[in-house]
């Protein structure tokens, strides 16, 4: 078989990502305009959350972590492939159907678990609902998680980046029709603002899963792969699987216990839980589009690299990852610290959303763009771990992190309030990637980026700051524009032109990134 084309793999899955999070932005800006920061967009937050957040815990996290490098040894052989898949599809969807039963019986304590602050109000009566109808996602996203690892495994990553294309036009869809009058609304619905749109919304974030599953499935069993249900057995192979998988799952929840300590940071502050969403989903864009491609397609390549005993390859993939993700991660980082403010009110601020949102959004950008390149970094160091089956560490690692991120969030949000969440992620996010460099020096030559990455990397930042400059000064002569109703979108647009064509002068003036070097990694496997 043939090796993986790094870049073009990158390429593919980011490309298709970037679809995902413009219409995932359609989606939000919706959301703000139809529930702004109010109850009922709190709590399809939260609840919204908590699918998400286990889904990250048993499949793309843990499960895939330990699935994909198991599966990777065995695609030379395409039936002991597909038997193993088979039997890790049984065994996931067996755990998954009891723990989805248990979490909608359990949903008002997971509730509490997620934002105490709701206690006591409308907010947690409408997340305790709105949970337990999308609670089911978990399931469905969840198997298609582990058929997208097996397609990336054998290099097919269209399907799987294109897969969540799929919710978020069925959520943009489910908030258009919910203000269509096309569905009745209910007398209770009638007296809470925006509780019809959530209710349709919650319907629609499980369609969404039903449809990704059936897009994974019907493509894994085009190459191949076909699925089905069977008696799951705890055989050898499972339980190798098992064994890695656990520490892995522990360092998964020690993740997501990072992100319940800045939900229960920021559940305490009106308005703050969609402001920290809003937010996040600005500096995902970036982190999905280079961080999970990435992560996504090093993984597999490594696993093949290292078990075929190809340390120079590996140690070129490697740090072809690191100069590709930070040659976008660092311009990216420095326009969310340098104009958060246009970029929240042209996208954001309309409907509900007022100026008030705006500031205290914008100041949460800025601070996860500092922990951008580390975020990313961690995409790009933890497949160093897994491809060695090596999960007992990053779980260590990932407790410090936590640990960093609670003395942050809980000790600083008395002084500074809610964004003290935003920041103790962001401290956390770069303790995470120094420990993973340290804990990594021991594998020798290929965990160590090469010299090509070593003189560029201080040129990608300079570059970066020169355009951070650059939109800066042009954000401020662009204020008024930015402030005129429907020309601000051709502000912002332009903006984004300034900041595109300064980074690609500063880059090619500084020798961090050409155009060359693109084409040239494209045609290399």
């Amino acid at each position: 078989m043939k090796p993986i084309r790094l870049i073009s793999g990158f390429v593919t899955v980011g490309g298709w990502t970037m679809a995902s999070r413009l219409l995932g932005f359609a989606r939000d800006i919706l959301l703000a305009v139809m529930l702004g920061t109010g109850p009922v967009a709190e709590a399809f937050l939260v609840a919204f959350a908590l699918p998400n957040m286990f889904r990250r815990f048993f499949a793309e996290g843990a499960f895939n972590m330990a699935f994909v490098p198991m599966f990777s040894k065995r695609v030379e052989n395409h039936e002991e492939a597909r038997a193993f898949a088979q039997e890790a599809f049984s065994g996931l969807g067996f755990v998954l159907i009891v723990f989805s039963v248990a979490g909608v019986i359990a949903m008002p304590l997971l509730v509490l678990a997620m934002a105490a602050g709701f206690a006591g109000d409308i907010r947690f009566e409408l997340a305790v609902e709105f949970g337990r109808v999308c609670f089911f996602y978990i399931l469905f996203i969840s198997l298609a998680a582990l058929l997208t690892g097996v397609l990336n495994a054998v290099g097919h990553f269209a399907a799987g980046a294109a897969a969540p294309v799929v919710l978020n036009l069925i959520l943009v869809g489910a908030l258009v029709i919910a203000q269509s009058g096309l569905i009745p609304v209910s007398p209770r619905a009638e007296e809470i603002a925006g509780l019809h749109s959530g209710r349709v919304l919650v319907w629609g974030v499980l369609a969404a899963g039903i449809g990704q599953f059936l897009l994974m499935w019907w493509t894994a069993r085009k190459w191949g792969f076909r699925m089905g249900i069977t008696r799951p057995r705890y055989t050898p192979d499972m339980r190798a699987l098992v064994r890695v998988a656990v520490p892995a799952a522990l360092a998964g929840g020690v993740v997501q216990i990072n992100l319940l300590v800045g939900r229960q940071v920021a559940s305490y502050f009106d308005g703050a839980v969609a402001w920290l969403a809003y937010a996040d989903r600005l500096y995902q864009l970036p982190l999905g589009v280079v961080g999970i491609a990435v992560g996504v397609v090093l993984l597999p390549d490594l696993s093949r690299r290292l078990a075929a005993g190809d340390d120079h390859g590996s140690r070129y993939g490697l740090s072809r990852a690191g100069e590709f993700a930070l040659a976008l991660t660092l311009p990216a980082a420095v326009a969310l610290i340098a104009i958060p403010v246009p970029l929240i009110s042209v996208l954001f601020q309309r409907g509900a959303f007022d100026n008030t949102d705006t500031a205290a959004t914008a100041m949460a950008v800025a601070v996860y763009g500092a922990g951008l390149p580390a975020f990313v970094l961690q995409k790009v160091l933890q497949p160093l771990y897994f491809a060695r089956e090596d999960t007992v560490r990053p779980f260590r690692y990932a407790v410090w992190a936590m640990v960093i991120n609670a003395v942050v969030a809980i000790g600083l949000s008395p002084v500074i309030g809610f964004i003290a969440a935003a920041w103790g992620t962001t401290l956390a996010g770069w303790a995470m990637v120094v420990l993973l460099w340290r804990g990594a020096r021991p594998m020798g030559e290929v965990a160590r980026f090469d010299d090509r990455l070593a003189r560029r990397l201080p040129r990608q930042v300079l570059a970066s700051l020169v355009m951070g400059a650059v939109l800066w000064l042009s954000a401020q002569a662009l204020d008024s524009v930015l402030h005129s109703g429907g020309w601000r979108y051709l502000g912002l647009l332009a903006l984004v032109g300034i900041g595109l064509v300064s980074y690609a002068a500063a880059s090619h003036l500084t020798g961090a990134f050409t155009l060359r070097d693109l084409k040239s990694a494209m045609r290399r496997g």
